[in-house]
């Protein structure tokens, strides 16, 4: 078995299980590896800590990376279970709350950037959270 740090393009740091070398640039050439936080199948191979020598102060680090990466996913799940996820309806359902058309609440969904735009302009706040892919499951 081997086990390999990762990253993708956003600098989303996990770990790899992988039966062989070979097994990992299988999945790798067929973009099958994708990050839990984000789904970005833009994944490379980070040196992993047995072949380095690494300062207390890396380590250390590593441990805040590990430590804001759990936090974030503390407060996704927090987000998902006190929201109501209303899917590509976020705008409309946004307006609605807005003008009283329907009961306030916390809600969730898409909206695309002239959704948003859009919105800014009639005086109605949103903010923009990049949920995990894994909130589509449960949050481990």
């Amino acid at each position: 078995m081997k086990v390999y740090d990762l990253c993708c393009e956003h600098d989303h740091r996990f770990e790899g299980w992988f039966s062989s070398e070979d097994d990992f640039l299988t999945q790798s050439s067929q973009h099958l590896i994708e990050c839990p936080l984000c789904g970005n199948q833009a994944i490379k191979r980070l040196p992993s800590s047995p072949r380095l020598n690494l300062s207390g102060v890396t380590a250390r680090a590593r441990e805040e990376g590990n430590r804001v990466q759990d936090q974030w996913m503390e407060f996704a799940r927090k987000v998902i279970a006190d929201t109501e996820d209303v899917g590509s309806q976020f705008a409309e359902e946004a307006r609605r709350i807005h003008y009283n058309e329907a009961p306030e609440r916390g809600i969730r969904g898409v909206a695309t950037v002239d959704e948003r735009a859009a919105l800014a302009d009639e005086g109605i706040d949103v903010v923009s959270l990049p949920m995990p892919i894994a909130s589509k499951q449960s949050l481990q």
